[in-house]
């Protein structure tokens, strides 16, 4: 982009970048928001921690392809153009996330349902790839150089935005279902979670649309009338010594790290409340979704003060914090919620039993439900289940109601992590964008990143969740995973990444 063109024109650029990227992100992610229910449609119900544990490992996969998606558009990106890859891009997810609204269940069609989704988060990933690098190299080479943080910024909002818009589809739709709230909870689960998969049609048909309208970066619009674009962009970007360095620098040093911190910080954080601490469904996403709202202007405002100071420091001093606070922000949570907090409560109302006799693997087992409500305002499903010739029973406390002051504790300690989050990935667009020349850009940026947030970050929920399976006496055990890897990358960022802001990317 020259000098001289005015700013004001790049905010509709900026917006139809960043409403593609969102429904993107929302069509990624609206997977890992339902993993529970997923998990009881499309795997077997033996074992619903190995269901769990097959989901997430599902929704692992399409982060781990999202490399090989970087590789294949970025290639056409630096070859065709930016504008109509990332179009394609947004072709493929907007199809398989409709596709998988519509796969019939376990029940139906036996293990060619998980193979199904399987195949179509595989299509999801790929498509993911290719969007992100293609959305913020097309910013950033619209963008006064002096303002690339502040401009790119906005698009890194799209992946907590689309985390937002697919929580509060599920509360609506979860909500609207029936006048009943049982009712509308039992429809939801039975069939109503594939509404929020058809209805990102629409949204993709929309920006769909928009994008058509949009004209090819001026920077690759210059370079392919000077016959100067990459003949072979995989080979420059990763044969050529001094480019895979900065790749590889880019990997280990910052995306690695931020990464981490991004799927903790939002989606450890919800798995954590919802499945370790047992918390109703509506109020761990509640809790998310405020959080969500109070710290993604945060993405802005950690994007713009990049310009000023570089992006080095910001993204080092968020990984820093993480690695400090996670324990101790996790640990509030277990204390809040586990047993001896209920135990001086005072109790205001009991329902009736539920008691329900089956016989499973030749074992009578009875299961005794009833609703705690204390004088407090909180409550717990007390689930007791009694196995014949045992004398011991089970005592389990499911979905606990939080008292408004600790309900908007959680958020403010989930806030805290979104923060964490904003100071890590707001500024890695301009970082990355500012690290390589403009005709291997595309494929060279989109690579590190998609490791380091795809493989590495990806994996958080899958491996934290693992982790706890291990070593079931520490219930934060979990956290190692995601304070070792920021524990490294902020090492290798400190001592070998520049905080120099390379203003030069008109090459």
């Amino acid at each position: 982009m020259s000098n001289s063109k005015p700013e004001k024109g790049i905010w509709k650029i900026i917006g139809a970048s960043s409403l593609g990227t969102l429904i993107e992100w929302y069509d990624f992610y609206i997977f890992g928001s339902l993993a529970t229910v997923i998990a009881s449609q499309f795997f077997p119900q033996t074992n619903p921690t190995a269901a769990l544990l097959s989901t997430l490992a599902t929704f692992a996969a399409g982060f781990i392809v999202r490399p090989f998606g970087a590789l294949v558009f970025g290639r056409l990106g630096d070859l065709v153009g930016r504008k109509y890859t990332f179009l394609l891009t947004l072709i493929l997810m907007g199809g398989s996330t409709f596709a998988i609204g519509l796969v019939p269940s376990y029940e139906s069609i036996g293990f060619a349902a998980p193979v199904i989704i399987l195949v179509l988060r595989l299509i999801q990933g790929l498509a993911l790839g290719g969007e992100y690098g293609g959305a913020a190299t097309y910013v950033a080479e619209h963008a006064p150089p002096h303002r690339r943080g502040f401009f790119t910024s906005w698009i890194q909002t799209t992946a907590t935005l689309g985390l937002f818009v697919s929580l509060g589809v599920i509360l609506l739709v979860r909500h609207g279902l029936d006048s009943d709230v049982n009712r509308s909870i039992e429809k939801f689960n039975e069939w109503g979670w594939r509404i929020p998969f058809l209805v990102s049609i629409l949204l993709v048909g929309v920006s769909i649309y928009i994008r058509l309208k949009m004209n090819e970066s001026p920077l690759f619009a210059k370079l392919k009338s000077e016959g100067k674009v990459s003949s072979n962009p995989l080979k420059e970007s990763f044969a050529h010594k001094t480019n895979l360095k900065m790749v590889l620098l880019a990997l280990f040093g910052a995306t690695m790290g931020q990464g981490v911190v991004w799927y903790t910080g939002q989606f450890y954080a919800q798995s954590f409340i919802e499945t370790v601490c047992k918390v109703d469904f509506e109020q761990s996403r509640t809790i998310l979704i405020w959080a969500i709202l109070f710290a993604t202007p945060f993405f802005v405002v950690f994007g713009s003060w990049s310009d000023k100071v570089g992006r080095k420091w910001i993204m080092m001093g968020g990984m820093l914090l993480a690695i400090i606070f996670y324990r101790p922000i996790y640990q509030q949570f277990l204390t809040e919620t586990n047993t001896s907090a209920y135990q001086t409560k005072q109790l205001a109302a009991e329902s009736d039993a539920l008691v329900l006799a089956e016989t499973i693997n030749g074992k009578e087992i009875t299961t005794t439900t009833v609703v705690k409500t204390f004088t407090d305002g909180s409550s717990y499903t007390e689930k007791t289940i009694q196995r014949a010739g045992e004398n011991n029973s089970t005592v389990l406390q499911l979905d606990k109601k939080l008292t408004t002051g600790v309900y908007w504790k959680f958020v403010f300690l989930v806030f805290i992590q979104v923060i964490f989050v904003t100071m890590v990935y707001g500024p890695i667009a301009a970082f990355l964008v500012e690290m390589f020349p403009t005709k291997i850009r595309y494929t060279s940026m989109s690579l590190p990143y998609h490791i380091g947030n795809g493989v590495f970050g990806g994996l958080t929920p899958f491996i934290a969740l693992l982790l706890t399976t291990i070593n079931t006496d520490d219930k934060l055990v979990g956290l190692s995973y995601p304070i070792a890897i920021s524990l490294v990358c902020l090492v290798i960022g400190v001592l070998y990444v520049s905080n120099k802001t390379n203003t030069d990317v008109h090459e």
